[in-house]
């Protein structure tokens, strides 16, 4: 790391101060980020293990959900150990490579997420607007090529992000980041070249990933929700609505948090850092701790097998 007229070239180190103007109370914030970690790994590793094992759980929608909630462990993993290090036990500092890396998979985690979600909308019009299809559309086989490819459309969109940075951006004006973790504009907001070109990407990958999935589940449950409506009895409608409302609820919760704290983060100038910072903590860490605890209250198979393993284990 070179310092030339007051800006630094090519920075091996940064340092991540956590969340600026609350740095007396972190280690306060990190008690319940932690325990909200704890639960959503806990969670989400129960609902991988009851779809593994239970074998009526074997169709597209647990399949799905399995993916979701494996996705929402690594996520959550990507953050969590790196934030409370710097909470806990002051361990600010990260290098660059590792910071690039770590950025990397958290936005690359969150398009696949968004991308599961899109598939499940899909398989819930199909089950609902096209019953009599549903199982030769949805195979085994389309499930993993549908998995591959939310994976791969997620990993190489976020990539060149990862490019421009280390190519583009040599000199930096300060090596701190204002930051829990390794976020786009946090990181790109140190340097004081052009950045336009790495803002404008940044939105690329938002609009053409988020923006188009918000967009296609949208138009499925609008389909949806006109077929639950014109069906001509009322247990007819109100079971297919019931197999609805967990994703429904999903959904809302995670775009409701993705774009809030994506605009505030740009645009929100007269909100102060540590809200922020407060929100993209929340909008990372909420969905994997709510996805496992809505999708158990809503359905009767997973709640079913949860009471059936507290029972035994009481029993026992």
């Amino acid at each position: 790391m070179f310092k030339l007229n007051g800006t630094i070239f090519m920075p091996q180190l940064l340092t991540l101060i956590g969340i600026p103007g609350l740095e007396s109370i972190q280690f306060w914030i990190g008690i319940p980020f932690c325990a909200m970690y704890i639960i959503a790994i806990f969670g989400n590793s129960l609902l991988l293990v009851i779809i593994k094992t239970e074998r009526r759980l074997q169709e597209p929608m647990y399949l799905f959900l399995a993916m979701l909630g494996a996705t929402d462990i690594a996520l959550s993993t990507c953050i969590l150990p790196k934030m409370l290090g710097i909470f806990w036990f002051h361990l600010q500092e990260i290098y660059f490579e590792a910071c690039l890396l770590q950025m990397w998979l958290i936005h690359t985690l969150q398009c696949i997420e968004s991308g599961i979600l899109l598939a499940m909308a899909l398989d819930r019009y199909v089950a609902i607007c096209d019953p009599l299809r549903h199982a030769t559309i949805f195979t085994h086989q389309l499930l993993t090529q549908i998995g591959v490819a939310v994976t791969l459309r997620a990993a190489l969109l976020v990539a060149p992000s990862l490019i421009l940075i280390k190519c583009r951006l040599k000199f930096y004006r300060t090596t701190v980041v204002s930051h829990t973790y390794c976020e786009h504009m946090a990181i790109v907001k140190l340097a004081i070249e052009d950045v336009h070109v790495n803002k404008i990407y940044g939105l690329f990958v938002a609009f053409s990933t988020l923006g188009f999935d918000i967009i296609f589940i949208t138009l499925s449950y609008i389909q949806i929700f006109k077929t639950v409506f014109n069906l001509p009895q009322k247990e007819a409608r109100l079971k297919a609505f019931n197999t609805c409302i967990a994703h429904i609820c999903v959904f809302l919760e995670f775009y409701f948090l993705a774009f809030f704290s994506f605009f505030t983060h740009r645009f929100g100038f007269h909100i102060p850092s540590y809200i922020h910072i407060l929100l993209s903590n929340l909008y990372l860490l909420v969905p994997p701790l709510l996805n496992p605890i809505v999708y158990g209250i809503k359905t009767k198979q997973i709640r079913d097998r949860v009471f059936k393993i507290l029972y035994s284990k009481d029993a026992s």
